[in-house]
């Protein structure tokens, strides 16, 4: 599996529950993998290496000092936008946070994960860890008991239940039915707010679950609402197609770092608070933003039913051949899996109207030139289009780096390298990051006006096709490397 190249000099000290414990040393080439204890297995490729994309310009001022004077004590939870355990290293959005937080102020990372809200809680305030991390809402006041940070995102929370299931339109329509949320949450203090209005409103909470426990009862039809959190909704909806949003409920909410109140941690608060300051000014916090949630906005509740469905019922078909060949060009299976889905749904004889066919739709000149002698050849396809797509991302230049170096290559793959280096050229001509997909993306789509490729090489082009179209291929290595953690979850129980 060939993955984007880190940059970081720090240990990574991993707890799980049991307390095991797991030693990651990042160097700058890559992670060491050393599996001990852990068993999610599968990586979230894009979003392992979030946490050393940028330049850091968000270095603090403050080094605060601890009882433990090289370490960084972490409790979070695992989830796809928390942080999870893979083959190739810790991922997540918060994780990807935290790491940067750690590196800013010269500690080792160490995290203990729980599926307990309440054993989350109790750990902070028994001063066993420095800080949680695990999605928290500001408004949990939990008595005065924690101090919250600076707030780095903002949430609405959701309203869910499953298609097919009356769909509730308002907070009058949960009275009588069932609610349920994990306890311990920001949703039971916003529940309890619109109780104030609606006495008769009634919900119940579970302990030791998260929102791949409650969003897997939902589509079972076991449970029939809960609340999310918008963040949560955009990176689970593809896990569950069948779950759909019903209406907001409450005001947003605002996610923050929670540390005890002990007067120990007050240097360290403060080092949080000028560290998230400081990411939020010059960006690097937005850029976070759309590389976790963003690649889910464009996939509409059809699709997601439609890929669940063709992982169970197509996918098996091709699997082995897909990671085989991956394998052999370094790459994710989950990607070339997600690359093949999107050009041609994994069907091998699939046809477009300008002639382009087969599993990774190859044209005549690109068959030819990776040595392809029959498209409609599953296994030649795959092989060509791994070959193609290793040829793009070396024909980007050097200062480009991965995730970008990925997510510019595949945008190459649908639109051509030459409209690609055109919208890379109008990025720096407008003052963005030529290197950076989250500036390229938003020149892309002006190759359809003239004033802008009027001025370029290769013309026009229909811009907006591969910012969808890399957005779809992140989804779907999401959903599919989730799928696979998602049944060893089930498996346990």
């Amino acid at each position: 599996m060939l993955l984007p190249k880190l940059n970081l000099h720090r240990d990574i000290i991993v707890l799980n529950h049991k307390g095991d414990k797991i030693i990651r040393r990042q160097t700058v080439q890559q992670f060491k993998k050393i599996q001990i204890g852990l068993s999610i297995i599968l990586v979230i490729t894009t979003l392992t290496l979030l946490a050393n994309s940028f330049e850091k310009s968000w270095q603090t001022d403050i080094t605060p000092s601890n009882h433990i004077t090289n370490e960084l004590r972490v409790i979070t939870r695992i989830s796809p936008n928390t942080y999870f355990e893979s083959d190739d290293g810790p991922s997540g959005f918060e994780y990807a946070l935290l790491a940067k937080f750690a590196d800013s102020i010269n500690k080792k990372l160490v995290i203990t994960t729980t599926d307990s809200n309440s054993e989350l809680f109790a750990q902070l305030n028994n001063q066993e860890v420095d800080l949680a991390s695990a999605g928290l809402s500001t408004n949990q006041t939990l008595n005065g008991k924690v101090l919250y940070g600076e707030p780095y995102i903002e949430s609405q929370p959701l309203v869910v239940y499953r298609v097919g299931n009356q769909k509730p339109r308002k907070p009058n329509d949960l009275i009588g039915h069932e609610v349920v949320v994990p306890a311990d949450t920001n949703h039971s203090a916003s529940l309890e707010k619109i109780q104030s209005k609606h006495p008769e409103l009634q919900w119940r909470e579970i302990n030791n679950v998260d929102y791949m426990d409650i969003l897997a009862r939902i589509e079972n039809n076991e449970i029939e609402y809960t609340l999310l959190d918008s963040t949560d909704f955009l990176l689970h909806q593809g896990f569950f197609p069948r779950v759909k949003k019903a209406f907001p409920l409450g005001e947003k909410v605002s996610f923050a770092w929670a540390f005890s109140t002990n007067t120990a941690n007050s240097e360290l608060l403060l080092a949080a608070n000028q560290f998230i300051s400081k990411i939020r000014q010059d960006g690097t916090l937005a850029k976070l933003e759309e590389q976790y949630y963003g690649q889910a906005v464009h996939i509409s509740q059809v699709d997601a039913y439609e890929f669940a469905k063709n992982i169970t019922h197509k996918l098996p078909k091709y699997i082995n051949t897909i990671k085989n060949i991956a394998q052999q060009h370094e790459l994710d299976w989950e990607l070339l899996a997600a690359i093949s889905y999107q050009e041609s749904g994994w069907n091998p004889l699939a046809k477009s109207r300008t002639g382009v066919r087969g599993m990774m739709m190859l044209t005549l000149p690109t068959a030819k030139e990776v040595n392809v002698t029959n498209r409609l050849d599953p296994e030649q396809s795959l092989n060509g289009g791994a070959v193609y797509f290793n040829k793009l991302k070396n024909r980007l230049p050097s200062s480009v780096h991965d995730p970008d170096r990925t997510w510019l290559a595949l945008a190459a793959y649908n639109v051509g390298m030459g409209h690609l280096e055109d919208a890379r050229v109008i990025t720096e001509g407008k003052g963005g990051d030529p290197n950076s997909w989250y500036d390229v993306k938003q020149s892309l789509p002006l190759l359809t006006q003239p004033k802008w490729y009027s001025k370029t090489r290769y013309g026009y082009a229909r811009g907006y096709e591969p910012v969808h179209y890399v957005q779809n291929i992140r989804h779907y290595q999401n959903v599919l490397s989730w799928n696979a953690i998602a049944k060893q979850r089930s498996a346990k129980k």
